[in-house]
């Protein structure tokens, strides 16, 4: 049992020190889905071999499930290395079809891809349970074990909170230059840390874009009302923008202020009227409003 009380943050007499421990926090925390196109069997040992070979920070990675459940294509247990814990969940069934579709939908990968992710036939729910205090790491923390996943069958990593998704072996070492743990930390928050969704409202030529899910990351959300869907790129790109100075300069925008993007662009946060009813919800969102360079606060 000491695995499973491991799980809840608690140790047994007969643990080692060096037993993976979670430290599950209430409230709202990093986690990930990643779906598999097949039932999976996670051989603990590879798995470890896995991860260690991911990153050289992953050394000492450690991959423990319950193997019982296991045996029975469903998993149960954690993952981690050095301060990074990471809960696990898995099950030999799709996950439901309406959550799936609201993160595969509005993604921006492949069609043969987003198929193949709504035929999964299992997944894995992932979810932050160490000790690095920032959000960021944390999730780059789970896109690690996501990535590594990829070689055991996974397809898609979703973020259910934002509403989006992205391809598993984008994640993956396979390919990449550089240092990956970086990549991770500087991939765009709305391609997976949280989500960019476009849709029209009714009677409407006009596009709204907006975020979801900044709130785990310890930031509000933005929209913007638009010309139409073909300036999607460039919002995009404006939002990861606000998101990393946020991120890297700890401060955060309020309704009222003002900032520069880029060289000639100015913007305006403002809260969501009460007639914009497609805004409202529990968490913060702030719209933004181009505006002139004259009318940017001094």
């Amino acid at each position: 049992m000491g695995i499973h009380n491991r799980f809840f943050g608690k140790r047994e007499a007969d643990d080692r020190p060096d037993d993976l421990l979670a430290f599950p926090k209430k409230g709202d925390r990093p986690g990930l889905q990643v779906l598999f196109a097949d039932d999976f069997r996670l051989e603990p040992a590879a798995v470890t071999r896995a991860m260690r070979a991911y990153h050289p920070s992953m050394a000492r990675a450690r991959f423990e499930v319950m193997d019982d459940l296991n045996k029975e294509g469903k998993v149960f247990g954690l993952a981690g290395w050095g301060e990074h814990v990471i809960q696990l969940v898995g099950f030999d069934a799709p996950m439901p079809e309406e959550a799936v579709e609201k993160c595969v939908a509005p993604s921006h990968y492949g069609q043969k891809l987003k198929d193949e992710a709504r035929r999964h036939r299992a997944h894995i729910l992932l979810w932050y349970a160490g000790k690095d205090e920032s959000p960021l790491e944390q999730f780059v923390t789970l896109a690690a074990l996501a990535g590594t996943l990829e070689r055991f069958g996974a397809l898609v990593v979703l973020n259910e909170s934002g509403r989006t998704s992205f391809p598993a072996a984008a994640l993956s070492a396979a390919d990449a230059e550089g240092d990956l743990m970086e990549s991770l930390r500087t991939l765009p928050a709305p391609a997976l840390y949280c989500g960019f969704v476009k849709y029209n409202v009714p009677n409407d030529k006009r596009v709204w874009m907006r975020t979801y899910g900044a709130h785990i990351l310890g930031l509000p959300d933005f929209a913007a009302y638009t010309k139409g869907h073909h300036e999607g790129q460039h919002y995009f790109d404006m939002f990861d923008s606000i998101f990393r100075y946020m991120l890297d300069s700890g401060k955060r925008l309020a309704p009222g202020h003002t900032m520069q993007i880029g060289a000639e662009d100015y913007l305006r946060c403002r809260a969501p009227r009460k007639d914009e009813s497609w805004l409202q919800g529990d968490q913060e969102v702030l719209v933004a409003e181009m505006i002139r360079a004259d009318e940017i606060n001094r």
